[in-house]
């Protein structure tokens, strides 16, 4: 609920400052591992390489909040973002990893500042960091912060983006612990009984 309601404002937001349209397709949770995640998304993705955003969030409840996007998407997401595409090329280049960080980055910040708020805490994440690769690359990549076999409680929102006849998808991800889950629960249950 938290994620869902501070995406939809964060896409009306890009929605108004960008030449595409943002929405919040769906949301799902579930308890589930990094691994389990990525290798969903790239199945949908049909085995494609992904782009992955991502940051961890340091502190008395820490997590993992990721975006992943379609890397041969690049050029849809760059007119959305900016009404032009970067290349003809279907690939990621070093303007295109700077787009997608930097909205990775506001994307991201909108669902951890909702958590935040939510607990009534500061978080600080860490620098979000890019990655592009298969599923395996990413999972490798991103187990050096994290235990990729972890369960978690995992938030899953997709988000469609739109320009023209153009449009893609794209995930947030968010890795909760047990220790924020119960917080989040309990903070919850105090709010409805006063």
């Amino acid at each position: 609920r938290i994620a869902v309601a501070s995406l939809k404002k964060c896409v009306e937001k890009l929605t108004r400052v960008s030449a595409g349209a943002w929405n919040v397709d769906c949301a799902d949770m579930s308890i589930s591992t990094l691994d389990e995640a990525v290798k969903r998304h790239s199945l949908e993705d049909e085995g494609a390489d992904s782009t992955a955003v991502y940051f961890e969030v340091k502190g008395d409840f820490p997590f993992v909040a990721i975006m992943l996007f379609r890397s041969g998407d690049i050029n849809i997401i760059s007119k959305c973002m900016l009404g032009y595409s970067f290349s003809p090329l279907p690939e990621v280049t070093h303007s295109g990893e700077l787009l997608l960080s930097e909205l990775g980055n506001i994307i991201l910040n909108s669902f951890v500042s909702a958590m935040s708020n939510a607990l009534g805490k500061v978080f600080i994440p860490t620098a979000p960091r890019c990655l592009k690769g298969d599923p395996k690359y990413l999972l490798e990549a991103m187990g050096i912060a994290r235990e990729v076999k972890q369960r978690y409680r995992l938030v899953s929102v997709k988000l469609d983006i739109q320009c023209g006849k153009n449009s893609t998808k794209s995930e947030v991800l968010g890795l909760i612990p047990e220790s924020l889950e119960e917080e989040l629960l309990r903070i919850e249950e105090q709010g409805q009984a006063s």
